[in-house]
């Protein structure tokens, strides 16, 4: 057993480095396929993916990771956290493959949760590992330079995706993650020591089936709703229904057991809880935003997929250099001092794309989103540490399951509710132009923009591409002002989370209940 603190230096980089790459290859994954959509959508060049199976495709992999975290976190407690980030890298990679060939949309979708399989494993396993490697100062180093390396995947994804679907098919974009799969795998073995708690959290299997059940339904009924014209059918509110009573039974559940694998008391502190939701508010914005972009650039200005993530890549860049600003600007002054400007400024930029249109300067699009990432990254990487700091070590792998369910349970909702949205105002933009539509094109032309623009090129209706983005421009506007109250609805929370906190007590990190192997 070799405690932390007596691994070399050169090996605590080492170790760092290759944590990095996971988390990079993460939010690499999820910015490829924000710019693989609108090709997707496309009948002839993808799979001819419905709105609806496009938010699936997005939604099953985070609902699948937001909801198996707190179940892997206490496998690694069990097994060691090692172990289950290598299983999370193998699963990752194997469902990759899998979603590069998959031949339809359910199959995408399936490939997708798959995927989210290996992030949840590889998730709390990366941030538990830092949290027992590294102490004081280095550690919040250590949290920040990993909100560096989501924007580094934040950056790179959409270029890389652009530059391979200029080359090769839709499904490259997924190959790609295994090279770096393979990569990370040698390092883990080489360099990651392994640690497991000496009292491990139960695997709670009703919990597991509670929480994943209560969000797939409360998910389903959210996207279900911007598919038909009537909120009163059953099958709209008896999902959205049964999942919240899901939902609510999880908590009563995981409240009643002596160790939960996800610990709802936690979110009682004002500080943890405050800002773990302020931060689920920010994920469900960012992610109700980012699915029009693509949409918006590739299909109603015409970008090809490398044009649209060059214009998005300021933003990209912005997040990358908001991290470690963020984390430094907090060791000088108050945390809230920071952060909730940072937030409003983050709404006001989502608010902002109510003046984008079909004839929007370039420019202001990429000023707008590099002020828009900067805010970002100086909000996730110092809320993220000091959220971690307020915790005894030996409850850090609680709390992180913790705030990265909350999370991606944000970006669920955010892709269901952000989608539906779209969707609703899409269909009441455009339902008057196509009255003089034959009968045979109005029900596909409803379902979403880029059906309407391919059935325009296909029997040459002109008139039918223009109502399609007129109408998928006044959508995004209403989208826009939604994600902006969303996001100032994060400022509100986090500014109650942090009053009367100037800097989150260090942990007393002689209180170590695990039990490490090098």
């Amino acid at each position: 057993m070799t405690p932390p603190h007596t691994m070399s230096t050169t090996r605590r980089k080492a170790a760092l480095t290759v944590l990095l790459m996971s988390s990079l290859l993460m939010w690499l994954d999820n910015t490829v396929l924000g710019t693989v959509v609108e090709t997707l959508a496309d009948p002839t060049r993808g799979l001819g993916a419905s709105p609806a199976e496009l938010q699936w495709a997005s939604g099953a992999y985070t609902l699948v990771f937001a909801t198996l975290m707190f179940t892997a976190g206490a496998l690694g407690d069990r097994f060691g956290h090692r172990r289950t980030l290598a299983a999370g890298m193998v699963i990752f990679a194997a469902a990759s493959a899998w979603a590069a060939y998959a031949p339809d949309p359910t199959q995408l979708i399936a490939a997708r949760a798959a995927m989210g399989v290996g992030s949840a494993f590889i998730m709390p396993a990366t941030m538990a590992i830092v949290m027992w490697i590294f102490t004081g100062p280095e550690r919040a180093l250590a949290i920040a330079l990993n909100s560096t390396a989501a924007g580094v995947g934040i950056a790179a994804g959409p270029v890389l995706a652009g530059l391979l679907l200029a080359r090769f098919w839709w499904g490259s974009v997924f190959l790609v993650n295994i090279p770096i799969t393979a990569l990370a795998l040698v390092g883990i073995a080489a360099f990651v020591p392994e640690f497991r708690n000496p009292t491990p959290r139960g695997l709670d299997p009703v919990g597991l089936l509670l929480s994943i059940g209560g969000l797939a339904a409360l998910a389903y009924g959210l996207i279900r709703a911007g598919q038909v014209v009537s909120w009163t059918r059953t099958d709209i509110w008896l999902p959205i229904v049964a999942g919240t009573a899901a939902l609510i039974a999880f908590v009563r559940v995981e409240m009643r057991m002596a160790q939960p694998s996800f610990d709802p008391r936690l979110l009682a502190r004002r500080m943890f809880g405050g800002g773990t939701a302020a931060l689920g508010l920010m994920l469900f914005a960012m992610t109700s935003a980012g699915f029009y972009s693509a949409f918006y650039l590739q299909g109603s200005r015409g970008f090809s997929p490398l044009a649209a993530a060059l214009t998005l890549a300021p933003a990209a860049v912005g997040t990358m250099v908001g991290g470690p600003l963020g984390v430094r600007l907090a060791r000088r002054w108050p945390l809230r001092n920071i952060t909730v400007p940072a937030v409003v400024v983050t709404a006001l930029t989502m608010g902002a794309s109510i003046l984008f249109g079909l004839d929007t300067p370039l420019i202001w699009i990429e000023i707008t989103g590099a002020v828009q990432g900067l805010s970002i990254g100086m909000v996730l990487g110092p809320v993220t540490g000091a959220l971690m700091n307020t915790l005894p070590l030996d409850r850090a792998g609680a709390g992180s399951a913790v705030t990265n369910t909350v999370r991606q349970t944000g970006s669920v909702l955010g892709i269901a509710a952000g989608g539906t949205i779209m969707s609703i105002a899409y269909r009441a933009a455009i339902e008057d132009s196509l009255r003089e539509v034959p009968a045979t094109v109005r029900d596909a032309a409803r379902v979403s923009a880029e059906q309407a623009r391919h059935l325009a090129a296909t029997l040459d209706l002109p008139g039918l591409t223009a109502a399609a983005n007129r109408a998928f421009i006044h959508a995004m506007h209403v989208s826009a002002v939604w994600t902006m109250l969303g996001a100032l609805a994060a400022a509100v929370v986090l500014w109650i989370a942090l009053r009367d906190s100037e800097t989150p007590a260090p942990v007393d990190d002689d209180d170590r209940a695990l039990a490490v192997e090098s």
